[in-house]
This record gives structure tokens, C-alpha cells and sequence, in this order.
């Protein structure tokens, strides 16, 4: 059995996106707070790190080199990637890994940001469970779901008080999903009674 196979490829491109994106946001989390930004919850940022860390080390350490690839799954988080491409691209600047609010700035509404509220948070939850199951790994998909529920609940009430004040945050701005109404594509929409 080879020590290095598709699984290590795709795995190994996965952390080199993972490291440029950790780039990109350090930069962006400098430059805002440069500008007057604040960081909130930063208590719980290393348990994403840890998660996402450990996430990655696990498929290293556990799936082999001769491990099937599932197209279809893989077809998937491409997909995800892409998404989450789009959501670095529409945030621009404002995009970091952590919780970074700059009073004043204006809350992003193209892009993802029209239909859904925390668009990177589900396609984060996308990939924790995708990617393990592109190789078979079920319990890793599984762990690393349920591990990341808790974790991104609390991470989004912490960014909505954080947003709080600002135009867009009223209504249904704290849910999961956080659909809203002017965030709604026009023939959702319904007149307020």
C-alpha cells in the first residue's frame, strides 16, 4: 500500500486553501483593526481552530492512500468550495476567521448575503461532513458535525449581538438561517400587515 494516494492530493490541497485563506484573513483582521475595528468573542476562536485542526489531522492520520474516492461527493464540496469562494469574494475586506465589527460599516446585502444571513456557516457545516464521507470516513463526518452545532450556534449569537444596531438586524436577523426580509429574493417577500 503507497503512503501518498488521491486522498493525501485532495487533502493536501485542501490545507494549502486552508492556509492562504488563514493569510487572507489575517490581513483583512489587521487592516480592519487599523481602522477602529474591535474583536469580539475571541474566547472561542481556538476551539474552531481546534476543530477544524483536528477535522483535517484526522483524515490525514486515518484515511489511506488506496481509499476510494467518491466522484459524486467530491463533485459536492467543490461545490462548497465554490461557495465559499463567493462568500470571501462578496465579504472582501470584511472577511476574516474571526468575529471583527467595525461600527458604522455598512452589513453586506449581495452575493450569498441576499438569500441567507450566515452563508459561510453552512457551507463550513457542508464541508465538516462532506469531505470525511468523499472517503468513507462516517464517523469523522459525524464528530466533526456534531461538534461544530454547538460551536456555530454560540458563534452566531455572539456576531448577531455584535451586529446588533445596525440596519438589517431586526426581525429575523438571529436565526440559523437568518432569512430577512429585504434579504428576501422579490417574490418571497410578503407586505408587513
Amino acid at each position: 500500500m503507497d503512503a501518498f494516494g488521491w486522498p493525501q492530493i485532495i487533502l493536501l490541497a485542501v490545507a494549502a486553501q486552508r492556509l492562504l485563506e488563514l493569510v487572507i484573513a489575517r490581513r483583512n483582521t489587521t487592516r480592519l483593526l487599523a481602522d477602529g475595528a474591535r474583536e469580539v468573542g475571541a474566547g472561542h476562536y481556538p476551539l474552531f481552530v481546534a476543530l477544524h485542526a483536528g477535522w483535517l489531522l484526522a483524515l490525514v492520520l486515518l484515511v489511506p492512500a488506496d481509499a476510494p474516492v467518491n466522484g459524486w461527493l467530491l463533485g459536492l464540496f467543490l461545490l462548497l468550495q465554490a461557495g465559499r469562494v463567493w462568500v470571501i469574494a462578496t465579504l472582501g475586506r470584511f472577511w476574516t476567521t474571526r468575529i471583527i465589527t467595525l461600527d458604522g460599516a455598512p452589513l453586506v446585502r449581495r452575493g450569498p448575503f441576499r438569500w441567507v444571513r450566515h452563508p459561510n456557516y453552512l457551507v463550513v457545516a457542508g464541508e465538516l461532513a462532506v469531505l470525511p464521507l468523499v472517503f468513507g470516513e462516517v464517523w469523522i463526518a459525524l464528530a466533526a458535525t456534531l461538534l461544530n452545532i454547538p460551536l456555530t450556534l454560540h458563534r452566531i449569537r455572539v456576531e448577531e449581538q455584535a451586529l446588533s444596531g445596525r440596519g438589517g438586524t431586526d426581525g429575523d436577523a438571529g436565526s440559523w438561517t437568518g432569512w430577512c426580509r429585504r434579504g428576501m429574493p422579490p417574490a418571497a417577500r410578503r407586505p408587513r400587515p
